[in-house]
Formats: C-alpha cells, structure tokens, sequence
C-alpha cells in the first residue's frame, strides 16, 4: 500500500488582548495537535495594528507550518479553526479589524488554490500584502511558494519593503 505524501498547511496567529504571546503559544500546541507529520512554529514578534480601529493595541503575530494529510477535506479544517478560536474566547466581529483573542488565519495548504467563499479562499487572499504575516511564515516555511503568485515570504517581503522606499 503506498504511504500517502504530507501536506504542508501555513496558519498564521495573531493577538491583542489578554497574554497575547501566552495566547499563540498555547494555540500553536493546540494546533500541534492536529498535526499528521511536522510541525514548526516561528518567533512570535509584536507589531503595530495595521488597517484596524484607531487606539488598537498593538498585535502579537506568528505561525504555524503543519503536515496534514492531502485528501482531508478543507472545508472541515477551517471548521476546526474556528472551533480552536473560540476555544480561547473568539467572538464575532462587530467592527473590521477589532481587537481580538485570538486570531487563525488559514494561509496555504501545499500548492492548492481554494476559491469557496466566503467560507475558504488559499491562499489567504491578503497574505502576500502583509509583512506581519510574512516574517513568521519565512520562519517556518522558507522555500514554499504562495501557489497563485510563485513567490516565497522572502521574496514578497523584499517586494513590499521596496515599495516602502
């Protein structure tokens, strides 16, 4: 019987209330739990609040690389994401971008693009925009490459730090 290949599936957290790096770090053995193969977590870095509510603290973000097996369907792995978020007290938003517990934000799974909105766009659709998600996602997946552009977190950080310049 052949073995079947492991998936790498990319989470990015985030956090601005309560022990936020307290938070990621017992999200990501949560996470570990359900991991197949591998499991990497990045740093977890602070960064100032982009696009939310004016006074937001600011974030602790970080991420997760996870093998999974391929044939898992993903529509019930962004279920049990949403499950491990309001485990640690997530609730709806009333505002874009408010402050929040914790955040999981589903980022790529291997090569695959997944357009099923509004329950699963991959890869994370603003993912490739945000340095915040990039520097962890170097950390624990270098080489993998966002399937609808080609490119590695390094390669589009080195993009948008050039078009801060």
């Amino acid at each position: 019987m052949k073995e079947k290949t492991l998936v790498p599936m990319l989470i990015a957290l985030g956090s601005n209330l309560g022990n936020s790096p307290a938070i990621l770090q017992q999200a990501m053995s949560r996470l570990e739990t359900l991991s197949h193969g591998a499991f990497i977590r990045s740093d977890v870095i602070q960064t100032a609040p982009v696009d939310c509510p004016p006074g937001s603290p600011n974030y602790c973000n970080g991420a997760v690389m996870m093998e999974t097996l391929p044939d898992l369907d993903p529509l019930q792995w962004m279920k049990q994401l949403l499950s491990i978020e309001a485990e640690f007290g997530f609730r709806p938003r009333q505002i874009v971008n408010e402050s929040r517990i914790l955040d999981l934000d589903w980022i790529g799974f291997g090569d695959r693009i997944i357009y099923q909105p509004p329950e699963l766009i991959l890869p994370h659709p603003r993912a490739q925009l945000r340095d915040f998600v990039l520097i962890p996602l170097k950390q624990v997946a270098p080489d993998w490459r966002f399937p609808d552009s080609g490119k590695t977190p390094d390669e589009l950080l080195r993009l948008l730090n050039s078009d801060k310049r």
